[in-house]
Parts: structure tokens; sequence; C-alpha cells
């Protein structure tokens, strides 16, 4: 059959149309590089706060005086401190995200970047007291200090790692990526810090048998 133009009718009168529009993307992948660049930025900033802190306490405090015996560093109290104060933030965050208060929730993790950063920068002046000044052959392989400080550097390092994902947390919170129902990355920051808080006292115990 024909139509009035003279074209052939498609069979069944029925027309088919074909779609051209491309696919919706996930509402997820919105913004992805502003994130990475903020994300970026973010990073680079907090590492170099932490640099200043460190070389600013190097300045104003100095290298204590050399010590026959083993001595606890100062700044690991107040690296302690930290420590304990980013589990508290952490906590709050996951608590306030569960209850759907955004605010409250992004202002937890931002306290929880801040305990990171100057916890680097502490710690960086307190593994700086901890280097010895004149260096012997057999210094490398003699005394507890230099187990300390392995076990110290390494706890510094891996808490570097947890900051930096605690950072990447909060920017993807600051676009209101997490919610009562889909929280599992702050969970596991939080996770991470406690884990790392444990490990702390670890390492203050092996302090307290070299004391």
């Amino acid at each position: 059959m024909e139509t009035a133009g003279g074209e052939p009718e498609p069979r069944g009168g029925n027309q088919v149309t074909m779609s051209t529009s491309l696919p919706i993307p996930d509402r997820h992948a919105e913004g992805h590089s502003r994130l990475a660049v903020r994300f970026f930025l973010q990073t680079a900033a907090m590492l170099l706060i932490a640099i200043v802190i460190t070389v600013m306490l190097s300045s104003v405090f100095g290298r204590p005086a050399e010590a026959v015996a083993f001595r606890f560093p100062p700044a690991f109290a107040v690296s302690t401190l930290l420590l304990a104060g980013g589990s508290v933030a952490l906590h709050r965050a996951v608590t306030m995200v569960r209850r759907e208060r955004q605010r409250p929730f992004r202002r937890w993790l931002r306290a929880g970047v801040a305990c990171g950063v100057l916890f680097l920068g502490v710690q960086g002046y307190g593994l700086w007291t901890l280097l010895p000044t004149e260096r012997a052959a057999g210094d490398a392989s003699l005394g507890v200090t230099p187990f300390v400080l392995m076990l110290a550097g390494l706890h510094a390092l891996h808490l570097t790692v947890a900051t930096l994902f605690i950072a990447f947390v909060a920017t993807r919170a600051s676009v209101n990526r997490y919610d009562h129902e889909y929280y599992w990355g702050v969970s596991v920051c939080a996770w991470f810090w406690h884990g790392l808080g444990a490990a702390w006292l670890f390492v203050l115990a092996i302090f307290a048998v070299a004391l």
C-alpha cells in the first residue's frame, strides 16, 4: 500500500524509530576531573604544610642535647595526642553521616585531615631528633634507636597514606557523595586510622621497654 505521497507504507502500519541519544552517564561520574585536580592540589598543600611544620619545629626547638641512654622524644607525646584526636574526629564523622548531618560530617572530616597533617609535621621533627648527629661505622647495628626509628618511620609512612585517604573522602564529601546509605569509604578510613592507633600503642610499648 502506498501513502498519499507515493511512498510505500511500512508493513503493519507501524513506523519503527531509531533512538540516537547517547547513554546518560552515572551521576557519580560527574565532575571526576575537577575532583581529581582538587584532590591533587589538596595533597600537595598538605605535604607542604607538614614539611613546613617539621622545618619550623627544627628551627625553633633544634636538636636536643646528646644523651648516653635512649630517651623518649617529647614530640612523640604531642603526636600521640594528635593521633587520638584524629580517631575521635573520624568516629564523629561516621556518626554524623549515618544521621545524614552533612555539615558536621564534613567538619569532622576536615578535623581528621588537620590532625593527620599536624601529626606528620610533629612526627617528622620527632624522627629527626632521633637521628644521630655523628655516625660511626657500627652505629647502624648497635643499640635500640635504629629499631625504634624504623618502627616509627614505617608508622608515619602508613599514616601518610591514611591521611591521603581521608583527604580523598573529604573531597568527595564536599560534593555530597556520601549519605546515610552510602558511606563505606568513610568507615574504611576510620578503621584504618584506628588500626594505626593500635599499632602506635605497640610502638610506644617498645619505647617503654627500651627506656
